[in-house]
């Protein structure tokens, strides 16, 4: 089966209109906002309106990532990047917030305030196209003012027992796996920004955590910059002292997108007129199933099921 990215497929409408091309995992979803919109206690009453280098980035922020205006609840979900063209999406820093065996779960906020977040990726092997299952996803993120869990540093500190934001998640037969988070927060250095990596070959351990296998993707989701004003002009994001970083100076964002991979998730907001209610959000990423990058990683811990165990690196800068 061929797939195509968002830029591709807009060179072939002309060729492919008329012909319905399903991709791994487009049953995802087609329900999700309606979903979170009843558990929210959001009213449906009101219609809803029927991403390597700077080059690169710059592109992808001319795009449209705001579906909001044009979702749909038959709509099929993960239509870029790898679902479609099969693209293997750079690799990116770890950076020092890692924390080994995580939780497993899929409502990673706990007491954190924010924006509400559904988070979906779809990972797909680039040799194939298709989803790849049992992946374990796992993902982590500052707070809405810039702290992350787990680690104690110098500015983005929490305490070594705490675990918000934090977890791990495997994916399904379309290589789908989703969590509920909120938006994260900047802080002094970095441009906004979601971690994830995946794990392959695991072994799950009694107190819901895993161990051992091999890491086949290490990357780094980021946002428009529309998207994150609009964040950020709400509590409590906006008690945020630390320094804004942008994606075009962000150290990172760049070396996430290259020509063909689009670094920044399509999103809807669940209710129109109100971004506190919260969003959906989503990206396919394109891996090497058979790829190993462990030996690359670092870590600032090791979660062993009841507190996190420091690990003695050289943290600062990312």
């Amino acid at each position: 089966m061929v797939y195509f990215s968002k830029f591709v497929a807009a060179v072939a409408t002309a060729s492919l209109m008329g012909s319905a091309v399903a991709h791994p995992g487009e049953s995802h979803s087609r329900t999700q906002a309606a979903k979170l919109r009843n558990a929210r206690g959001i009213s449906t009453d009101t219609p809803f309106p029927s991403r390597r280098d700077l080059a690169a980035l710059e592109e992808f922020e001319t795009v449209n990532h705001n579906l909001t205006s044009t979702y749909t609840e038959g709509m099929a979900l993960f239509s870029s990047n790898g679902s479609t063209s099969c693209i293997l999406t750079p690799e990116v820093t770890i950076g020092p917030y890692n924390i080994h065996g995580e939780l497993i779960r899929s409502n990673i906020t706990e007491t954190q305030t924010g924006v509400p977040v559904h988070l979906e990726f779809q990972f797909i092997d680039y040799t194939t196209c298709e989803g790849v299952e049992d992946l374990m996803l796992d993902v982590w993120a500052a707070n809405a003012t810039g702290v992350y869990s787990g680690v104690q540093l110098t500015a983005n500190e929490a305490s070594l027992d705490t675990t918000f934001l934090r977890g791990l998640q495997a994916t399904d037969s379309d290589g789908v796996a989703s969590f509920d988070t909120i938006f994260p927060g900047h802080y002094a250095g970095r441009a906004i920004h979601q971690h994830v990596m995946s794990h392959y070959n695991y072994t799950v351990l009694p107190n819901n955590t895993i161990v051992g296998g091999d890491t086949n993707h290490i990357g780094q989701l980021f946002f428009d910059d529309a998207l994150r004003e609009a964040v950020e002009a709400t509590y409590p994001y906006n008690t945020n002292t630390q320094t804004l970083v942008t994606n075009d100076e962000d150290m990172w964002a760049p070396d996430q997108a290259d020509n063909s991979y689009d670094p920044f998730p399509d999103f809807v907001y669940l209710d129109p007129s109100d971004i506190t209610k919260g969003l959906l959000m989503w990206i396919s990423i394109g891996i090497d199933p058979t790829a190993n990058y462990t030996s690359e990683e670092v870590f600032a811990g090791s979660w062993n099921g009841e507190t996190t165990i420091a690990h003695a690196n050289d943290l600062e800068g990312l």
